[in-house]
Protein backbone atom coordinates (compact mmCIF):
# COMPACT_ATOMS: atom_id res chain seq x y z
CA UNK A 1 0.00 0.00 0.00
CA UNK A 2 2.86 2.37 0.83
CA UNK A 3 4.33 1.83 -2.66
CA UNK A 4 1.05 2.91 -4.25
CA UNK A 5 0.91 6.02 -2.08
CA UNK A 6 4.52 6.87 -2.93
CA UNK A 7 3.81 6.46 -6.64
CA UNK A 8 0.72 8.65 -6.26
CA UNK A 9 2.78 11.34 -4.50
CA UNK A 10 5.41 11.31 -7.27
CA UNK A 11 2.77 11.59 -10.01
CA UNK A 12 1.06 14.47 -8.19
CA UNK A 13 4.41 16.23 -7.72
CA UNK A 14 5.13 15.87 -11.43
CA UNK A 15 1.67 17.09 -12.46
CA UNK A 16 1.77 20.08 -10.13
CA UNK A 17 5.18 21.30 -11.28
CA UNK A 18 5.88 24.41 -13.33
CA UNK A 19 6.21 22.55 -16.64
CA UNK A 20 2.89 20.71 -16.33
CA UNK A 21 1.14 23.86 -15.12
CA UNK A 22 2.71 25.88 -17.94
CA UNK A 23 1.53 23.32 -20.52
CA UNK A 24 -1.99 23.35 -19.06
CA UNK A 25 -2.07 27.17 -19.06
CA UNK A 26 -0.86 27.20 -22.69
CA UNK A 27 -3.69 24.87 -23.71
CA UNK A 28 -6.14 26.99 -21.72
CA UNK A 29 -4.92 30.21 -23.39
CA UNK A 30 -5.30 28.69 -26.85
CA UNK A 31 -8.74 27.28 -26.02
CA UNK A 32 -10.14 30.56 -24.68
CA UNK A 33 -8.54 32.57 -27.47
CA UNK A 34 -9.99 30.20 -30.07
CA UNK A 35 -13.53 30.75 -28.84
CA UNK A 36 -13.34 34.50 -29.20
CA UNK A 37 -11.15 34.54 -32.34
CA UNK A 38 -13.62 32.35 -34.24
CA UNK A 39 -16.46 34.60 -33.11
CA UNK A 40 -14.51 37.65 -34.25
CA UNK A 41 -13.89 36.13 -37.67
CA UNK A 42 -17.65 35.72 -38.19
CA UNK A 43 -18.06 39.48 -37.70
CA UNK A 44 -15.82 40.64 -40.56
CA UNK A 45 -16.27 40.87 -44.30
CA UNK A 46 -14.93 37.68 -45.87
CA UNK A 47 -11.44 38.20 -47.18
CA UNK A 48 -10.84 41.28 -45.04
CA UNK A 49 -8.86 41.54 -41.86
CA UNK A 50 -11.02 43.76 -39.63
CA UNK A 51 -13.75 45.29 -41.81
CA UNK A 52 -16.97 44.88 -39.83
CA UNK A 53 -19.65 43.22 -41.96
CA UNK A 54 -23.11 44.60 -42.59
CA UNK A 55 -24.57 41.46 -41.01
CA UNK A 56 -22.66 42.21 -37.80
CA UNK A 57 -23.88 45.79 -37.77
CA UNK A 58 -27.45 44.54 -38.28
CA UNK A 59 -27.12 42.05 -35.41
CA UNK A 60 -25.85 44.75 -33.07
CA UNK A 61 -28.79 46.99 -34.07
CA UNK A 62 -31.38 44.26 -33.50
CA UNK A 63 -30.49 41.07 -31.60
CA UNK A 64 -27.70 42.60 -29.48
CA UNK A 65 -29.52 45.89 -28.91
CA UNK A 66 -29.72 45.21 -25.18
CA UNK A 67 -26.06 46.19 -24.71
CA UNK A 68 -26.29 49.47 -22.80
CA UNK A 69 -24.40 52.72 -23.13
CA UNK A 70 -22.86 52.22 -26.57
CA UNK A 71 -24.31 53.00 -29.97
CA UNK A 72 -24.74 49.76 -31.92
CA UNK A 73 -22.23 50.72 -34.63
CA UNK A 74 -19.52 51.46 -32.04
CA UNK A 75 -20.37 48.29 -30.09
CA UNK A 76 -20.06 46.19 -33.28
CA UNK A 77 -16.66 47.66 -34.08
CA UNK A 78 -15.33 47.35 -30.53
CA UNK A 79 -16.56 43.77 -30.19
CA UNK A 80 -15.03 42.78 -33.52
CA UNK A 81 -11.66 44.34 -32.74
CA UNK A 82 -11.67 42.98 -29.19
CA UNK A 83 -12.40 39.46 -30.40
CA UNK A 84 -9.25 39.72 -32.50
CA UNK A 85 -6.90 41.68 -30.24
CA UNK A 86 -7.29 39.88 -26.91
CA UNK A 87 -7.05 36.35 -28.35
CA UNK A 88 -4.03 37.40 -30.42
CA UNK A 89 -2.32 38.50 -27.20
CA UNK A 90 -3.55 35.51 -25.23
CA UNK A 91 -2.10 32.79 -27.45
CA UNK A 92 1.57 33.82 -27.01
CA UNK A 93 0.85 34.82 -23.42
CA UNK A 94 1.43 38.56 -23.74
CA UNK A 95 -0.50 40.62 -21.18
CA UNK A 96 -2.23 37.36 -20.25
CA UNK A 97 -4.01 38.57 -17.15
CA UNK A 98 -5.25 41.76 -18.78
CA UNK A 99 -6.33 39.93 -21.94
CA UNK A 100 -8.21 37.33 -19.91
CA UNK A 101 -9.82 40.11 -17.87
CA UNK A 102 -10.99 41.79 -21.09
CA UNK A 103 -12.47 38.51 -22.34
CA UNK A 104 -14.14 37.95 -18.97
CA UNK A 105 -15.68 41.40 -19.31
CA UNK A 106 -16.95 40.54 -22.77
CA UNK A 107 -18.33 37.26 -21.43
CA UNK A 108 -20.24 39.07 -18.69
CA UNK A 109 -21.67 41.61 -21.14
CA UNK A 110 -22.82 38.78 -23.40
CA UNK A 111 -24.25 36.92 -20.40
CA UNK A 112 -26.19 39.79 -18.88
CA UNK A 113 -27.29 41.74 -21.94
CA UNK A 114 -27.36 39.39 -24.93
CA UNK A 115 -27.83 35.72 -24.00
CA UNK A 116 -28.79 35.51 -20.30
CA UNK A 117 -30.04 31.93 -20.68
CA UNK A 118 -26.57 30.64 -21.65
CA UNK A 119 -24.83 30.80 -18.25
CA UNK A 120 -24.73 27.10 -17.38
CA UNK A 121 -24.24 25.85 -20.92
CA UNK A 122 -21.53 28.24 -22.12
CA UNK A 123 -20.62 31.41 -20.26
CA UNK A 124 -19.73 29.81 -16.95
CA UNK A 125 -17.06 27.75 -18.73
CA UNK A 126 -15.66 30.85 -20.47
CA UNK A 127 -15.66 32.75 -17.16
CA UNK A 128 -13.88 29.89 -15.37
CA UNK A 129 -11.23 29.74 -18.09
CA UNK A 130 -10.65 33.49 -17.90
CA UNK A 131 -10.54 33.47 -14.10
CA UNK A 132 -7.87 30.77 -14.06
CA UNK A 133 -5.73 32.83 -16.42
CA UNK A 134 -6.33 36.00 -14.41
CA UNK A 135 -5.29 34.28 -11.18
CA UNK A 136 -2.41 32.13 -12.50
CA UNK A 137 -1.09 34.16 -15.43
CA UNK A 138 0.25 32.72 -18.65
CA UNK A 139 2.61 30.20 -17.10
CA UNK A 140 6.17 29.31 -17.96
CA UNK A 141 5.42 28.98 -21.71
CA UNK A 142 4.36 32.60 -22.19
CA UNK A 143 5.88 35.86 -23.33
CA UNK A 144 4.90 37.27 -19.94
CA UNK A 145 7.25 34.76 -18.27
CA UNK A 146 10.01 35.54 -20.75
CA UNK A 147 9.63 39.29 -20.17
CA UNK A 148 9.66 38.76 -16.41
CA UNK A 149 12.82 36.68 -16.70
CA UNK A 150 14.56 39.31 -18.84
CA UNK A 151 13.53 42.10 -16.45
CA UNK A 152 15.20 40.38 -13.46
Amino acid sequence: MQAVLNLYDRVIALLSGRIAEGAALLVLRVALAGIFWRSGRTKVVEGSWLEVSDTTRFLFETEYAGVPLLPSDLAATLATWSEHLWPALLVPGLATRFSALALLGMTLVIQFFVYPEAWWSVHMIWAAMALILISRGGGVFSLDALIAKVRK
